[in-house]
C-alpha cells in the first residue's frame, strides 16, 4: 500500500498518545472490552496489556486484521526488547494467539484475535473502546465508511471512546452521523490533530 505502519515521527509515542492516553486513560472502569481495528504490529495491543498489568484493569481485547503479518516480520520486531524487556513472551504470545478465538495472555488480558475484514465481521457486544488504527483513508478507503462507524456506535456502551490518528472533516462527519459527540484534540507528534468520538 506504500504506507508506513507506524508515525516515521516514533511508533511508540504516537500509539500511547492516540490509543492509551486519550482512549483507555480516560475511562475509569476495572473491566473493559476493547475493539482494534487493525491488530498489525501488536503494538497497540501490548502497550494496552502493559497498562492493564499496571492498573489491575482487566481487559478483553478483540483485533480485527485482515492482512496478517507474516513471522519472519514479527520476529524482526523488536518492540519488547525496547519498551518492557521483561515482558518478551507476553509479546510473542500475543503473535502466537490462535486466531477466532480467546486466548488469555495474563491475568488481567485476554486477546481474541479476528481474521477478517472489519466491514463484515461480527463485532463483540458492549465495547467500551476501539482504537481505529486502519490505513489512512485515501490509501485504504475502504476501511473508512458510515457503515462501520454505524456499527461500532450500535455495538458500543454508553459513554465508549473511539479514537484515532485521523483527523479529516470527512471522517469526523460520519462519526457525528453515526451518532457519536466528536471532539478534536492534539495529535501525537508529527501530527497537528487526532479526532475523539464518545457515545
Amino acid at each position: 500500500m506504500d504506507e508506513h505502519y507506524h508515525s516515521v515521527n516514533g511508533a511508540v509515542q504516537e500509539s500511547r498518545h492516540v490509543f492509551i492516553e486519550a482512549g483507555l486513560h480516560k475511562l475509569s472502569k476495572k473491566e473493559l472490552t476493547v475493539f482494534e481495528i487493525g491488530f498489525g504490529t501488536g503494538l497497540n495491543a501490548f502497550l494496552t496489556l502493559l497498562d492493564a498489568e499496571n492498573s489491575g484493569c482487566r481487559i478483553h481485547y478483540y483485533a480485527v486484521e485482515l492482512y496478517p503479518l507474516d513471522r519472519q516480520l514479527i520476529k524482526a520486531l523488536n518492540y519488547a526488547t525496547v519498551i518492557c524487556r521483561e515482558k518478551q513472551e507476553q509479546f510473542a504470545a500475543l503473535h502466537e494467539a490462535a486466531w477466532n478465538e480467546t486466548v488469555r495472555i495474563t491475568d488481567h488480558f485476554a486477546l481474541h484475535k479476528i481474521q477478517g475484514d472489519s466491514n463484515t465481521c461480527e463485532l463483540p457486544e458492549g465495547i467500551d473502546l476501539v482504537y481505529f488504527d486502519a490505513f489512512a483513508p485515501d490509501k485504504q478507503p475502504e476501511m473508512w465508511n458510515q457503515e462501520i462507524f454505524d456499527k461500532l456506535y450500535a455495538q458500543m456502551s454508553e459513554g465508549g471512546i473511539l479514537t484515532t490518528y485521523c483527523a479529516k472533516g470527512v471522517v469526523r462527519r460520519m462519526m457525528q452521523k453515526a451518532g457519536y459527540s466528536v471532539e478534536r484534540i492534539p495529535g501525537p507528534p508529527g501530527k497537528r490533530e487526532m479526532l475523539r468520538a464518545m457515545k
